[in-house]
């Protein structure tokens, strides 16, 4: 396993100085942001395209910087209603593709979108309950009429460019959100399709990150390191579905925080230990999204928390047994 960072959180810095801060603190990988929602801001692929120098200086930054690329990411809703928001998605994810291959990645990130209700819808329709009957057909349209489709042609678009591996988010908000829907998505379009492990998404939820990297063995392909801090009051009153902004701090029933802040290292410890399990030994990627620090406090507490606790060589054959 290797210690990286998401750098979004680092763009106020150029590339090489982004680099250079990580590099001293130990960090190995990055994730570099080629869309969507991460934005542009240390990997511009229109540009590294269209100037070979630029991309050529990229590439001499992270060898100077002994720094490897663990994935592009660009988060964005692929199956949109509106075709415009869908249109620049496809921009966004053609041109990571090409950009992947010139970098030599086989690893990009996104979330699976999520459709409106009908082929007329203006904005997204998240279903997360059975019942009224309306809601399983809304999730019958989604799925077998836009979402399974889109990836299937997605998954052929990538394989093109050598990216064998999108590694979808597991996000609420989205079709694909937990461990069944993942599962059930790559089943239909094959071993293109895995996760993007983001335990802070899980915990809220109500679910073990161990237990779901377990049953996700052979289709994690990338993995964010970021926490959740539950407010067991609030929850108690008002549940886990919080619609409330993420920058109220005071009135959430959930916050995303640094690692440690919200579960303690034997939880962390367990997450990593079921990784190795399932076979997992690609990067740790620390995404920054907690309100409560700096980015650079935030940054350096999560490496501190996180470096002592990954698992880096190979494991002893069993001698004892």
């Amino acid at each position: 396993m290797k210690l990286g960072v998401l750098t979004v959180p680092l763009y106020d810095r150029g590339v090489g100085d982004a680099f250079a801060w990580l590099k001293a603190r130990g960090v190995e990988t990055v994730e570099l942001g080629s869309g969507g929602s991460p934005g542009t801001g240390h990997c511009n692929p229109a540009e590294l395209l269209a100037d070979g120098a630029k991309l050529s200086a990229l590439k001499e930054l992270l060898k100077k910087y002994e720094l490897t690329v663990s994935a592009l990411s660009l988060h964005s809703n692929h199956v949109h209603p509106d075709r415009e928001i869908r249109e620049t998605a496809a921009r966004d994810f053609t041109a990571s593709l090409r950009l992947a291959e010139k970098l030599g990645i086989d690893t990009v990130i996104s979330f699976s979108g999520c459709p409106g209700d009908q082929p007329d819808a203006k904005y997204p329709n998240w279903v997360t309950c059975a019942w009224p009957t309306d809601y399983p057909k809304i999730l019958e349209y989604q799925w077998n009429d836009v979402l399974i489709p889109f990836w299937k042609e997605a998954a052929k678009e990538a394989a093109g460019y050598g990216v064998t591996k999108i590694a979808l988010e597991l996000h609420p908000g989205f079709c694909v959100y937990n461990t069944a829907t993942l599962l059930r998505l790559r089943e239909a379009v094959g071993p293109a399709i895995g996760a993007n492990l983001d335990p802070s998404h899980l915990f809220w939820q109500g679910m073990n990150p161990a237990e779901a990297i377990k049953a996700l063995k052979g289709a994690i392909y990338h993995f964010h390191a970021k926490d959740t801090k539950i407010d067991a009051a609030k929850t108690s009153v008002n549940g886990v579905l919080d619609t409330a902004s993420l920058g109220s701090l005071a009135d959430r029933s959930w916050l995303f925080r640094t690692v440690g802040y919200g579960h303690d290292a034997l939880v962390w410890k367990e997450i990593i230990s079921a990784l190795r399990l399932v076979g997992y030994d690609g990067s740790i990627s620390i995404e920054h999204e907690d309100a409560f620090m700096s980015i650079e406090e935030g940054l350096e507490k999560a490496i501190t928390f996180l470096a002592p606790l990954l698992i880096r060589e190979k494991p002893i054959d069993v001698f004892w047994a």
